[in-house]
């Protein structure tokens, strides 16, 4: 059975007898499971027969997924008194975050043969600076290719849960400087990211169902990515 890999910054290692791996990119609004789903997917994908002898796992997150990551993600959700940065500045933000994801997570790992399951990628900028703040789309663009340079996801689950159900799970705990955007900032990033599944042909998962039917769906959909020749 491959391992389990998480994203720390460092180039995999393991260099299966394959072609290129598999990039999957888990996108929704908070609360919509995508965490939960990434660990389940991972370990179901590590035992399903659908890597490359020798192949892994890679699981990652933006912001997040490299030592800068770490450090940009606490000045995008959790910074200081003063610190918050403005709307563009956000964006920018962002765009470095991804920029050192591709080039010393993600595309390493894909040139090994391994899977790369992402929580969020180009996507949730679109949807919540382009949609929530009203940045322009075409800036927004033009630095997602920068970041990216080209790279897409070979499927993006776009995990569709309605923004109600959304804050009945959030509940009381705390949310994080984007999650206290306000309920009309969030139902435009809800929006959003309905209009860009359907631009980008995202395949749609219901959210609102019981975890295992989310899973079974997402397994599903999986199972049609293989290895090319």
């Amino acid at each position: 059975m491959a391992a389990r890999g998480q994203a720390n910054g460092v180039a995999p290692e393991t260099s299966p007898e394959t072609s290129p791996g598999r990039f999957v990119v888990l996108e929704g609004i908070d609360g919509c499971g995508k965490s939960t789903q990434l660990d389940v997917l991972s370990r179901w994908l590590a035992a399903s027969g659908l890597l490359a002898p020798g192949a892994r796992v890679v699981c990652t997150r933006e912001p997040g997924g490299t030592p800068l990551g770490l450090a940009l993600r606490q000045l995008l959700l959790h910074p200081p008194a003063q610190a918050a940065p403005l709307s563009t500045a956000e964006l920018l933000l962002y765009a470095a975050d991804r920029a050192q994801h591709v080039e010393q997570v993600i595309r390493p790992a894909l040139a090994a043969g391994h899977w790369v399951l992402s929580d969020r990628f180009s996507g949730s900028t679109a949807a919540y600076q382009g949609h929530g703040r009203g940045l322009d789309q075409g800036l927004i663009a033009q630095l997602e290719t920068i970041a990216t340079a080209g790279l897409q996801p070979d499927l993006t689950l776009w995990l569709d849960l309605p923004l109600a159900e959304s804050r009945r799970r959030r509940g009381d705990r705390p949310g994080d400087r984007i999650e206290a955007g306000g309920d009309a900032f969030l139902e435009a990033v809800a929006h959003g990211f309905a209009e860009l599944a359907r631009r980008r042909g995202w395949c749609r998962v219901d959210a609102a169902a019981d975890p295992e039917q989310v899973t079974a769906a997402c397994q599903t959909l999986l199972s049609r990515l293989r290895q090319g020749p």
